[in-house]
């Protein structure tokens, strides 16, 4: 079975190795957007090219963060590339299976054989500390072990899904565009996949989703430092932030940005011993 995640990336050079990695030694190919970076990402991710990462494109950026267009173009590259699951993620995110012992690529196969077409990963936030702060190297998974969990909404990172077989139709364009006026609507109808709040949920008719969550673990940052580049003094789309996107990224100033301490947090030991209990609803490195 053959599965692909679609990344999008902006300056990553710190984190791209690492994910690329992982999804290799998962049998999962990676297709990449990058959204015109400035920094060694594309140079660092050509190193994979015809090793697991299937193709680079640049998607031109904007004076402000325009998810929207992100998400847009992976659902047409779920609409034209060859696989039979798709993974939509992020390179700040180690995607797992339920268990070890299988790769994630045997893990959704066991899905599909089950009948199930969508899963869902619990987000486990892995963050810097006051007592161990600085994790800017290659190796930050070895040595950023404390970490949360975190569920906002259930179900929240709905991000795997089973490529959808929907023929052109006629008739739909028709009945689309005579309902709607609108090429917009029967446009998505034939994408067949449409990605929606902020992209934590892939959206299609008939979702059966498995009923036991996979596992994300969540790199937001590796250091204070890094938490005020990547997400403070940001522009993003004024109307995507309207609709309620970004959440306190949108506003993230630098006084903002705080390290818990360790006892706020859980000790990682192993993927399979992760503990899901008690989840927090909102980031702990944002302070109001």
């Amino acid at each position: 079975m053959r599965v692909i995640a679609i990344l999008a990336s902006y300056n990553e050079s710190l984190l791209i190795s690492a994910c690329l990695e992982h999804y290799l030694k998962n049998d999962v190919e990676v297709y990449l957007i990058d959204n015109e970076s400035t920094d060694d990402t594309v140079d660092i991710a050509r190193k994979y090219l015809n090793h697991g990462l299937i193709g680079i494109e640049t998607l031109k950026r904007k004076d402000y963060s325009d998810l929207r267009a992100r998400l847009m173009r992976k659902e047409q590259l779920a609409h034209e590339l060859k696989a039979d699951w798709f993974i939509h993620a992020d390179i700040d995110e180690i995607r797992i299976p339920p268990n070890s012992g299988v790769t994630l690529s045997e893990a959704l196969e066991e899905v599909d054989q089950k009948g199930y077409n969508a899963v869902n990963f619990f987000e486990y936030t892995f963050v810097p500390t006051l007592e161990n702060p600085n994790h800017e190297h290659p190796n930050f998974q070895k040595t950023m072990k404390w970490y949360y969990p975190f569920c906002p909404d259930y179900p929240h990172r709905l991000n795997a899904w089973k490529r959808l077989k929907t023929p052109f139709s006629i008739k739909r364009f028709v009945y689309s565009f005579a309902k709607s006026g609108k090429l917009s609507v029967w446009k998505a109808q034939t994408m067949q996949v449409r990605l929606t709040i902020g992209g934590h949920r892939v959206k299609f008719n008939g979702i059966r989703m498995y009923p036991i969550d996979f596992k994300m673990k969540h790199y937001i940052c590796l250091s204070r430092e890094h938490a005020i580049r990547v997400y403070c003094n940001k522009k993003f789309d004024p109307s995507a932030v309207k609709n309620g996107w970004h959440g306190w990224r949108a506003n993230a100033k630098e006084h903002n940005i705080a390290l818990p301490a360790q006892n706020q947090l859980r000790y990682y030991v192993s993927d399979d011993e992760l503990d899901a209990s008690d989840p927090l609803t909102e980031h702990l490195i944002y302070k109001e």
